[in-house]
């Protein structure tokens, strides 16, 4: 089912691409989160080494690129993305490499390298979590830093029906599911918040800051709010998790 679901999504982002250009990439961790202004996460990313899992358009890279990061990085299922991602990033003062792979495989990229590794809202798209992580720490230095973000186990669990959140979905329940909120046919990955922690202590990183903040300044209600995320949803759920760890 592994590379089915493979197929399925890279054929779904291909169609999508241009729906999702620039979408919440940083300083945006996600819809209705903290941003990277509030949150401090990176630090200065002056001359360091920066590998983005689920590059997408490759706005988080240009935003990396402009504040002095000393190479930039990015692989992305999507041959769509990638093509984006090149156009954009083609006058970049940072060098850049882009490979179009999925982030369960290896597509050349360096062991023991990155300063940095990052994915913004990219994560739950992995078809094995583990084998995701174990690729993470294998591409960052002694010390290096993974952040991610990705969307809150809880959000999908929760859905807001008539001034009411009606739990529909048990917390407990792992595995691959298809997004209602997409138009084409996609695959996601449900895990509990726990897995997440537990997989990442178990592939070697020591975690430094679990955020789950939102952010619903009237701007953020305006510019996230649709069918999925919500100013009533989010007050009472966050739409995002972020993650600071660090490899041993």
């Amino acid at each position: 089912m592994t590379n089915e679901t493979l197929k399925i999504n890279k054929k779904s982002w291909d169609q999508a691409a241009e729906r999702f250009y620039g979408r919440n990439p940083l300083p945006e961790y996600g819809p209705l989160a903290p941003t990277e202004d509030d949150l401090h996460l990176f630090g200065d990313v002056r001359s360091l080494k920066m590998l983005e899992i689920g590059c997408g358009s490759g706005h988080s890279l240009k935003y990396l690129d402009q504040r002095g990061a000393g190479e930039i990085w990015g692989l992305d299922l999507s041959s769509k993305q990638i093509e984006s991602a090149k156009a954009l990033l083609v006058n970049s003062s940072s060098p850049v490499m882009l490979f179009e792979s999925p982030m369960e495989q290896n597509p050349g990229i360096p062991a023991d390298y990155f300063d940095v590794v990052f994915s913004i809202y990219a994560i739950g798209w992995t078809t094995n979590l583990d084998k995701t992580l174990k690729n993470v720490h294998h591409y960052l230095k002694s010390g290096g830093v993974f952040i991610f973000s990705w969307e809150h186990p809880m959000y999908n669990r929760i859905k807001a029906e008539n001034g009411a959140l009606i739990m529909d979905k048990s917390y407990h329940e792992e595995g691959a599911y298809q997004h209602i909120a997409w138009n084409q046919p996609a695959i996601m990955q449900q895990y509990k918040l726990s897995t997440y922690i537990n997989l990442l202590i178990e592939n070697g990183f020591a975690i430094e800051k679990v955020i789950e903040d939102v952010s619903l300044t009237e701007e953020d209600i305006q510019r996230h709010a649709n069918k999925w995320y919500s100013y009533e949803k989010t007050k009472a759920i966050p739409a995002a998790v972020i993650i600071k760890c660090r490899k041993l």
